[in-house]
């Protein structure tokens, strides 16, 4: 067996259901950590410059903070849980076809939240999905899904790649604030 047939096979292996709560609170860390590097980045940039895309980059802050509000919904409350109907007010299909996978940024600020309504939507879904991922019984973490998730092809496999989606994005702000003339944070 060679290493990435061997690295597959590990890869497709469970936790077990008393392993569960253990790589549950180590991804539920590393989301927090995620987060505070993202709100350092947005707060390092000036809300009025959030809708700009600097030349050579094909974004913006704004459709980041709004890709990440809905990326989080999917991956750590309509995975887990499914959709509710709260969920409509929560993530409007005008804005997860805005901002999530394969959205177009939009070039300006006309006809979308502003971002204080950005970053307000990016705390609620944070508090929420933190709240649901409290509170999940570790046996449903280990039904299946499809693709996106990491390591494991579970719920759980979406939960751990919630933290690595943000910093991925957390990477792109980044770029995008030195695009935009500004000094690194970090």
């Amino acid at each position: 067996m060679n290493a990435i047939d061997e690295s597959k096979q590990q890869s497709d292996q469970l936790p077990s259901i008393n392993e569960v709560p253990t790589v549950l609170q180590t991804a539920v860390g590393q989301m927090e950590w995620s987060r505070r590097y993202t709100h350092e980045l947005l707060e390092a940039t000036p809300m009025d410059r959030w809708y700009e895309t600097p030349s050579g980059h094909m974004s913006n802050v704004a459709w980041q903070v709004g890709h990440l509000a809905v990326s989080q919904y999917g991956l750590l409350m309509f995975r887990i849980r499914g959709r509710k109907t709260e969920d409509l007010s929560l993530i409007p299909g005008r804005f997860r076809k805005t901002y999530g996978r394969g959205g177009t940024p939009p070039l300006s600020q006309d006809g979308q939240p502003d971002p204080a309504e950005l970053l307000t939507k990016l705390n609620t879904v944070h508090k929420l999905a933190m709240a649901e991922i409290a509170n999940v019984d570790p046996a449903v973490l280990l039904e299946p899904v499809e693709m996106p998730y990491a390591v494991h092809a579970c719920k759980l496999g979406a939960v751990l790649f919630a933290p690595m989606h943000e910093s991925l994005h957390a990477g792109q702000i980044g770029g995008l604030r030195r695009g935009l003339g500004l000094e690194p944070i970090r």
